[in-house]
Formats: C-alpha cells, structure tokens, sequence
C-alpha cells in the first residue's frame, strides 16, 4: 500500500531544497528555494497556512514546514529519498583516504627502501585512482608487488607481467600503474622519471626487464661450486686458476647453479675490489660477486640461486647516495646482510674534503646513516677500505694468508 502522503506536484522544488539542505549533515533552520512557479507559490501558501503568497524566491522556515507537515524528516523522505549527512561521508571519507596512504607510506616495500618515500608523497599529492579509495588500493597493491619482484632477472616484459601479475598486458605503455612503477624505478635510481618509448624501455631494462641474454654478465671471484653444469665448471676453472669469472644471464638461466655452493659469500659494488682479492688471494680468494654498480640481470640471478642454495650474502658498496640505494635494493630483494655500512664505519673513514655524496636517501639498517652522510657531503668510496675489508676476508676465511 502507497504511504506516500499527497502534495502538490509544484512543491518538489521545495521539498529538493529541504533535502538537499537536511543532507548536508550541517544546522539547519531554514532553507531558500526558488524560482517558484505560480502554482508553487499558490501550493506553498496553502501548505503554511498564508493567505499571501510567496515571492518567487522564498526562505522557508524548518519550523514552519514542521508545524505545517508534522514529521518533516520523514515526509522528504517520502517525497525525495533517504536523507544522507554530506559531512559526516566526508569526514569518513577523509578517514578512509589517510588510512589508504598511511598504509602505503609504512608498506614492506618503502621501509626496504626508502628512497620511494618521496614517491609515495607524490602519488598522494595526484589523487585517487579512479575517484575511490578502493580502485587506489587495488592498484597500488599490484604496483607494490611489481616493485618487490625488482630488480628482474632479464625476462620480457610480457613475461614479467604474465609471472608477476598474471597478464601479460598488465604493464603495457598507458596503463596508471605502468607510470608508477616508472616513477617508482626513477625514484629508487635517481634519474628522471621517462618522458618517452625510448626512456621508459632503458628504465625496464636497467631493473632488470630485457631479454637479452648475452650482454648481462656478473662478474665473481673464488666461488667454486661442486655442482653439475656449464656455469659451475666456469666459476671451477676461474677459481682455480686465481681468476675471476663473468658469467653470462644465459648461463646462469640455463645451467644454474643449485648445489655444492659455499655457505657464505661477500658481494662488493666495485671491480677494483674483486681485482685487488683476486691479486692478494689468488686461488684461496673466498667467494665474491661483483654488482658493477647496480646489478645486471645475471647479477641478480645469481645473487638468487646463492639464497635460495642457502649461502648467506655479506653486502658492501660506495658510502654515497646511489651507493646506498644500490645496498638497500640488494638488501630488499635478495635478503643480503648489510657489512661494514653503519654510521660508525662512515664516520671513521670520511674525510673532510671528497667527491659529493649525491642524492642520500634513508637506509633501513641504520637509521642515522643518510643523515650522517647528508651533513658531511662526503663520498666514502669502497676502494678507500678494500684492505681493511679484505684483512677482515682474511682472518675469517683462509687463515695466515693476510
């Protein structure tokens, strides 16, 4: 049965005002509405009880209309739709978009690496994804899970897509989440965000997204598997011979390297390092692997099968801004231990006057680290401390050969 009480159709303008007005959430005493039309000001006059009309722009009193219609709430209800609270959906609306970013901001995959802080910021600066925080969310999930799964070991970028994000389209050109990532990568590698096709594909391929095989090499010192296949029976010659190894991304994909492996070895970002080991340790050199700054492809394989064989990985690099962002990557996606790289081994080796640190962003294994390296400005390059690294390699792993 109808309930619906009968007024005049020339009063919905006023019953829209009340509604729209009662809606806000806001006091509420009276409420504007018009141009009424001649039969609304007649049908407004008879609903108050007036024996003169109204102008064409009338305020009404809520009070008014209450005394006239009883309920009032409940007959705009009737005439227009529940009634909302505006202020209170922006006030939990509010909530929900602070919650959303708060969750970004302290997600694993920043406080791995913090350099994508200004990110993050960034991206709460443009906005929602879609106008709702859920669509955002969503995203970003799928955004966060691409940044984890980097740096790659040199797939397509259709495969990476198909592994990660079970399409091989998911992070085709134009796609939102395509450009974050993009802006993502140029935050954690300090270069401008890619403006181009050109751009963008040497930002894929600089983490890791690349299907060339060959090119991607990683270059190792004193590592000599006792497993089957090609790249154990290079890194066993090398090693044996008081020689380094570089391996190619094929080689490593296509016999890669699964048992008889050391249960501990030290990465360095610099050659110069690996070649002083190699001279001082010859065929005792302990297992070492070297970035070349960031890590290729290979690298990045091979740092994997180490971890996943069980060997603990040791990681030192440059005492500067990229140096540190090149750790806290190798930290975050291989689990690598961070060695000799605290405020203490910082402040004991930097001079006064050196080549400056760079863009220094925080690091998560030592909270006072950038700032440290921020306030003197000062590179600590690895090569500065190579001897006293590899004294340490000494003692701890061949003995009297200091």
């Amino acid at each position: 049965m109808d309930t619906r009480r009968s007024f005049s159709p020339a009063l919905e303008p006023l019953w829209r005002a009340v509604h729209k007005r009662l809606s806000s959430g806001q006091p509420v005493s009276r409420v504007s509405v018009g141009p009424l039309s001649d039969e609304g000001r007649e049908a407004l006059a008879d609903l108050l009880g007036r024996d003169r009309l109204p102008p064409v722009h009338a305020t009404v009193s809520l009070s008014a209309l209450e005394d006239a219609v009883g309920n009032l709430r409940a007959v705009v209800t009737d005439q227009i739709g529940p009634i909302g609270d505006r202020a209170e959906d922006i006030r939990q609306g509010k909530g929900q978009k602070d919650r959303l970013w708060d969750w970004l901001v302290t997600h694993p995959v920043l406080e791995a690496q913090p350099a994508l802080k200004p990110w993050a910021a960034a991206t709460r600066k443009t906005g929602l994804i879609g106008g709702t925080v859920e669509t955002t969310r969503a995203e970003l999930e799928k955004v966060l899970k691409v940044l984890r799964a980097l740096p790659a070991t040199g797939v397509p970028l259709p495969v990476f897509a198909d592994t990660v994000l079970s399409d091989p389209h998911a992070l085709d050109d134009g796609k939102r989440r395509t450009v974050l990532v993009a802006k993502a990568l140029a935050a954690i590698f300090d270069v401008p965000a890619p403006e181009d096709a050109a751009s963008r594909k040497a930002l894929w391929k600089r983490a890791g997204v690349s299907d060339d095989e060959l090119s991607s090499t990683v270059l190792v010192g004193g590592l000599s598997p006792t497993g089957p296949g090609l790249a154990a029976a290079v890194l066993r010659a090398c090693a044996g011979a008081g020689d380094a190894a570089s391996l190619t991304l094929r080689q490593l994909r296509h016999h890669p390297l699964r048992t008889g492996l050391p249960p501990v070895a030290w990465v360095f970002e610099n050659p110069s390092v690996i070649a002083l080991a190699l001279e001082r340790f010859g065929r005792a050199c302990p297992p070492l692997v070297c970035t070349s700054g960031w890590p290729s492809s290979a690298g990045i394989l091979l740092l994997q099968q180490l971890r996943d064989a069980g060997t603990t990985v040791y990681y030192h690099g440059d005492f500067d801004g990229e140096g540190l962002r090149i750790a806290a990557s190798v930290v975050a996606r291989i689990g690598a231990v961070p060695w000799h790289l605290t405020t203490a081994d910082y402040t004991r080796e930097a001079d006064s006057e050196g080549p400056p640190v760079g863009h220094v962003t925080p690091v998560p294994w030592d909270d006072g680290l950038g700032a440290e390296l921020a306030r003197r400005g000062v590179t600590v390059p690895e090569e500065r401390v190579a001897e006293a690294l590899l004294d340490e390699l000494a003692v701890q792993t061949v003995g009297d050969l200091v």
